[in-house]
């Protein structure tokens, strides 16, 4: 049976898809109880991507979540990335230079690690292996191993667990270095003034207006960056100082954590835990990889050890900016890096696939 990214999405069924959405609800009110780091996010992947794996089938059918649902709310996030921009930035980002440089050789030495360590295993085949372990571009990584002839449905498993396993640990870590849980009570807590009519006006042109240039433009995460990009401008230019208000960050996270839950479903269970092996495997690299990194560039980035390893742990860009702002970090320079780690990944792959095999 030939495995297609189709095989994810499809027609919904609605009712269907609410009773999805109220188990990750469920799942983030749950983790927000249990103080759990990202609670809303993590708690609404868990609860969703158990069910998914369980095979609940809530009125006949498996979890379903529109992907359409998370591109509506991915640009709020980026309009709360772009909440933090102030002038004296321009002035910080020269400093970003020699950490942004170390990046293009972080990300070819940890795919390459990554690769070989896959490889060793035996369990996959080499053009698998190759894309399955590149540090970022999930959609794209998995659109060229597909035409490459790997193994789509492994590949797509290495690539999601990728993501996964670096959502769920690098908060964990985080909660345990700072002795609470990160982003708790219910999501994310973002400095900003109160939301007035005109600053939710300027606020919804930067999502929307940045989401369309971004995705027309076809820049990398042009859905997230197109908003951060627009949103910094407003805060610069001092039309606004308000950011979404935290209800709305927690909603957008059960949406997020939601949508990568589903991926599980109608996955076999069998080629789950092997690739969750070979994911954990290239998550030791690639993480292990950032924090040594993140120790010897700190010195010279102006930035905290925890803010260089958080620039560079290879999780998705999205979900990394919303520990940057849980954790009050420089999160521009966070964003800035993970930019650069998916066009580095993506180019690779690009360039080095037709080697594979």
């Amino acid at each position: 049976m030939t495995f297609r990214l189709s095989t994810f999405f499809g027609a919904p069924h609605w009712p269907t898809v609410l009773l999805t959405y109220a188990i990750g609800g469920a799942g983030g009110m749950l983790a927000r109880a249990l103080h759990l780091p990202l609670p809303m996010l993590l708690g609404s992947l868990l609860a969703v991507g158990a069910a998914a794996i369980g095979g609940l089938r809530p009125m006949g059918r498996l979890p379903q979540a529109p992907q359409m649902f998370r591109m509506i709310f991915v640009p709020l996030i980026g309009v709360a990335i772009g909440g933090s921009a102030r002038p004296e930035i321009l002035e910080e980002a020269p400093r970003w230079l020699p950490s942004l440089a170390a990046l293009c050789l972080f990300v070819p030495l940890v795919h390459w690690l990554g690769y070989r360590l896959i490889v060793a295993t035996g369990r996959t085949d080499r053009r698998t292996a190759f894309y399955g372990t590149a540090p970022g571009g999930l959609v794209e990584t998995v659109q060229m191993g597909e035409e490459a002839g790997a193994d789509v449905q492994m590949l797509t498993m290495l690539q999601f667990l990728r993501l996964i396993l670096t959502i769920v640990l690098v908060p964990v870590a985080f909660s345990w270095m700072e002795g609470h849980a990160v982003g708790s009570a219910g999501g994310v807590a973002v400095a900003g003034s109160p939301l007035g009519v005109a600053d939710a006006a300027i606020l919804a042109a930067a999502a929307v207006l940045g989401a369309v240039i971004g995705v027309r433009l076809r820049l990398p995460a042009g859905h997230v960056l197109g908003p951060v990009v627009l949103s910094a401008a407003a805060h610069m230019a001092g039309w606004t100082e308000a950011v979404p208000p935290r209800w709305m960050l927690a909603a957008a996270q059960v949406v997020i954590g939601t949508s990568l839950g589903v991926r599980f479903a109608g996955m076999p269970k069998g080629r789950i835990l092997v690739a969750l092996r070979l994911a954990l495997m290239n998550a030791a690299v690639s993480i292990g990889g950032a924090v040594l990194f993140a120790a010897a560039l700190a010195p010279v980035a102006g930035e905290p050890v925890r803010g260089v390893f958080l620039a560079f742990a290879p999780g998705g860009l999205v979900e990394m900016g919303l520990i940057a702002l849980g954790l009050k970090m420089s999160i521009l320079y966070v964003t800035a890096h993970h930019l650069l780690r998916i066009i580095l990944a993506v180019s690779a792959a690009r360039v080095f696939g037709r080697r594979v095999g």
